[in-house]
C-alpha cells in the first residue's frame, strides 16, 4: 500500500497563489423595504393588523357557491398540480446535489479472457497462454469539501426548491384571484341582465301608452315607430349578457379543469355586502415575508448568492480520497481464497494553475447575475408597494364616487318621472321620455359597475397583500 503525502507549505502557497484571482465581488444591493415610505399617501386610512387577508380570503364573501368553486379549482386544477410537480422536481435535484457532500461506493466486476504475450514481462507459464482475468472490488471514494464548494452547491439547490415551494404559493394566488375575479364577472353580467329585463319592461308600458296617444292622434306614427324599436334593442341587450353569462361560466369550468358543461350547473352569484378596508399595520415592511412573489425573488438571490461561493470554491484545490477492497484472481479455482485479495487506497489532488481566464469569468458572470437578480428584487418590492398604494388610494377615492353616482341616479329618475308624468298629460314628447329613460339606464348601469368595482379592489388588495401567505 502506498500514500502520497502533500507539503503543506506547497499546498499553502498554491491555494494563495490562485485565491488572488478569486477577487472579484458583486456590487447591487438589496433594498430595504422601510425606505419605501407609504405613510403620508395612506395618512387618511385606518390601521389594523387584522388588515392582513386570511389565506382563504374570498370565505370573507359569505358566497358559499364561490367557496365551492374555489376549491374544486385547488384540487383539480392543471395548474396547481403543475405547480405541486416542480416542487417534487426541485426537493429530487436538492436530493440529488446533497449526496455530493456523502461518500461514495460502488461495486464492480470484470471477467477477461486473456492471450499473454511471449515477448513480454510475463513470465512462463503464462507466457504464450490464454487465462481468464477475474476481479471483483468495492470502490470508495470521498471528496473532502475544505473549501465549502460542495456545501454552497447544495445551498444553492436548497433556496432554489424553496422558491419553486414559494412560487407554488403564487399559483394558488393567481388561480383564487382569477377565480374571485371571473366569478365577479358573473355577478356583474347577471346585474346587467336583470337591469336590461327591468328596461325593456319599461318600454313595453311606454310603447302600450304610445299607441295609446296615436289613437287619440295626441303622437305620430314616427314616435310609435320609435317606441317599437326601442322593445328589439332593450332584447339585444338582454342576449348580450345571457353570452356573457354563458362563456363566463364556461371559462370558470376551464379555470377548475373541467368541461363546459361543469359551467351549467353555476347560478347566479350572492356575494355579500363588503366591509371597511383598513390599511396592515408595518406596510411595507411586512410586505417582504407577505407577497409569494417578493419571496421567492429573494431566495433566488440567495441562490445566487450560493452560487458565487461554489465558484470561488473552485479557484481552490480539489482533494479526494478513494479506497478499494476486493478479489483479484487469473482463473476462476483460486478466485476465492484469501490470496486473492486485493486493498488500496489513495489520494487526488486538483489544482487550477491556468485555465485562459476560465474560472475568473465564470466567476464574474456570477456575479452579474446576482446583480441583476438583486435589481429584480427591488424592483418587485417597488412594484409590490406601488401595487398595495394604488389599491387603497382606489378604494378611498371609491367612496367619493359611489356617493356622487347615488346623487346621479336620484336626478336621472327624477327627471325620468317628470317626464313620463308630461307624457302621459298630453304635454311631453315620446323623444323626451326615451332620452331620460337612456339617462337612468346609462347611471345605474353605472352604479352597477362600480358596485362591482368595490369588489374587484377589495380582491385586487387581498392579492396585492399576499393573499394570505406568510
Amino acid at each position: 500500500m502506498k500514500i502520497s503525502i502533500f507539503p503543506l507549505t506547497a499546498l499553502v502557497g498554491a491555494v494563495a497563489l490562485v485565491a488572488g484571482c478569486a477577487d472579484l465581488n458583486p456590487s447591487a444591493k438589496s433594498l430595504d423595504a422601510r425606505s419605501l415610505k407609504a405613510d403620508a399617501t395612506l395618512a387618511g386610512a385606518s390601521i389594523s393588523q387584522a388588515a392582513w387577508p386570511d389565506r382563504n380570503w374570498w370565505q370573507r364573501y359569505s358566497d358559499p357557491q364561490l367557496n365551492l368553486l374555489v376549491d374544486e379549482a385547488l384540487s383539480s386544477s392543471p395548474n396547481m398540480r403543475i405547480a405541486e410537480a416542480r416542487v417534487r422536481q426541485a426537493a429530487a435535484v436538492t436530493g440529488m446535489m446533497g449526496a455530493l457532500q456523502s461518500p461514495q461506493m460502488t461495486a464492480g466486476a470484470r471477467s477477461n479472457r486473456v492471450e499473454f504475450s511471449e515477448n513480454s514481462n510475463v513470465p512462463s507459464p503464462l507466457a504464450g497462454s490464454w487465462k481468464w482475468s477475474n476481479e471483483a472490488t468495492l470502490n470508495f471514494s470521498y471528496e473532502l469539501d475544505f473549501w465549502g464548494k460542495n456545501r454552497s452547491a447544495v445551498d444553492a439547490v436548497l433556496d432554489r426548491q424553496k422558491a419553486v415551494e414559494v412560487e407554488s404559493h403564487a399559483a394558488r394566488l393567481m388561480l383564487t384571484v382569477g377565480m374571485a375575479q371571473t366569478y365577479l364577472k358573473l355577478s356583474q353580467l347577471y346585474a346587467q341582465r336583470e337591469l336590461a329585463e327591468s328596461v325593456l319592461a319599461d318600454r313595453q308600458q311606454i310603447l302600450a301608452l304610445t299607441r295609446q296617444r296615436v289613437a287619440s292622434q295626441l303622437d305620430s306614427q314616427a314616435d310609435l315607430k320609435q317606441a317599437e324599436l326601442a322593445i328589439p334593442l332593450a332584447k339585444a341587450d338582454i342576449a348580450v349578457a345571457s353570452e356573457g353569462i354563458a362563456l363566463v361560466r364556461s371559462q370558470l369550468a376551464a379555470l377548475m379543469g373541467a368541461g363546459p358543461d361543469r359551467g351549467l350547473a353555476i347560478t347566479r352569484p350572492r356575494l355579500q355586502t363588503l366591509k371597511p378596508t383598513a390599511v396592515p399595520s408595518l406596510l411595507p415592511s411586512e410586505l417582504i415575508a407577505r407577497r409569494p412573489d417578493v419571496v421567492a425573488q429573494r431566495w433566488r438571490v440567495e441562490a445566487l448568492h450560493k452560487d458565487i461561493d461554489t465558484t470561488k470554491a473552485q479557484f481552490y484545490p480539489s482533494i479526494n480520497l478513494n479506497a478499494l477492497v476486493g478479489l483479484q484472481s487469473l482463473g476462476f479455482s483460486k478466485f476465492l481464497e484469501p490470496g486473492s485479495g486485493i486493498v488500496g487506497t489513495g489520494g487526488a489532488l486538483s489544482l487550477p494553475i491556468f485555465d485562459g481566464g476560465r474560472l475568473r469569468n465564470t466567476l464574474a458572470l456570477r456575479n452579474a447575475e446576482y446583480d441583476l437578480a438583486v435589481e429584480a428584487y427591488n424592483q418587485t418590492l417597488i412594484e409590490a408597494v406601488r401595487d398595495v398604494t394604488s389599491q387603497l388610494l382606489s378604494i378611498q377615492w371609491l367612496a367619493e364616487r359611489d356617493r356622487l353616482q347615488t346623487d346621479a341616479i336620484s336626478a336621472a329618475q327624477q327627471a325620468y318621472a317628470l317626464s313620463m308624468q308630461r307624457y302621459r298629460a298630453g304635454l311631453g314628447s315620446y323623444l323626451q321620455v326615451l332620452a331620460s329613460q337612456l339617462q337612468v339606464f346609462a347611471q345605474q348601469r353605472a352604479q352597477i359597475e362600480l358596485d362591482i368595482r368595490a369588489f374587484d379592489l377589495d380582491m385586487q388588495l387581498a392579492r396585492s397583500l399576499g393573499g394570505g401567505y406568510q
